[in-house]
């Protein structure tokens, strides 16, 4: 894949919850270091998109790749495939609670076909402190602040070196000052090469770390390169 292809590409796709069409029509392109906000009103499809991306919900209509897979022509068996090459980022941290911050991290290199304990030891060490957290790596989860524990969930995100990270509401428990600091990292990321795509309602951060817009709106994807055009097409 070339830098100038898109790494995210969906066209005239079309997104059902069971029976109900929550988005329709839907077309963008996402490219390899874009950072690329989300928003919208609950309910209006933000999160059922991201899972179209990730390989949770199936494609109906339309096309649709992602870091080199065909959605629509996704088989189940592939899925674990797909999710190697993303990392993905819930607002819940849907952490371990029952292993330490090393053991979060084992447990999915060992998931996803790592072997070489020595290479699982620098991976882990690498991704800790890429997020602030080389020295916590013996704590649990629950001796972690709420910044800290999302941080934890970004290093599993980095895991496998994705080439996008789906981020789904990434800072809706956190502070502003947690907030901030989880942004600043996140953009860092994509300054590497990684593309991410964030859903979020906190309009804030949208004005203090500007990327392109996505709004879920009348059920459609509404595309706006930065924040001015939104408030332009919003009055």
């Amino acid at each position: 894949m070339t830098e100038q292809e898109a790494i995210i590409s969906l066209e005239g796709v079309s997104i059902f919850q069971q029976d109900n069409l929550v988005l329709s029509d839907v077309n963008f392109n996402i490219h390899p270091g874009e950072f690329v906000y989300l928003i919208g009103s609950t309910g209006s499809g933000k999160s059922s998109l991201l899972k179209i991306l990730y390989g949770e919900l199936k494609i109906e209509k339309g096309n649709a790749q992602i870091a080199g897979f065909d959605l629509k022509k996704l088989k189940k068996s592939q899925i674990p495939l797909l999710r190697r090459k993303l990392g993905v980022v819930f607002q819940d941290f849907q952490l371990l609670f029952d292993r330490d911050v090393y053991e979060n991290l084992n447990f999915v290199l060992r998931a996803t076909a790592w072997k070489n304990k020595a290479e699982i030891v620098q991976r882990i060490k690498e991704v800790l402190e890429m997020v602030n957290l080389g020295t916590k790596s013996h704590k649990m989860p629950f001796e972690l602040s709420g910044g800290e524990q999302q941080r934890l969930a970004i290093a599993r995100a980095l895991l496998n070196k994705p080439e996008v990270i789906l981020a789904d509401e990434p800072t809706g428990n956190l502070d502003p000052q947690t907030s901030d600091e989880l942004l600043t990292l996140l953009h860092q990321i994509s300054l590497s090469g990684t593309a991410i795509l964030m859903a979020t309602h906190d309009y804030r951060i949208l004005e203090k770390f500007p990327a392109g817009i996505m709004r879920c709106e009348g059920g459609k994807v509404l595309n706006h390169k930065l924040l001015n055009e939104f408030n332009q097409a919003a009055q």
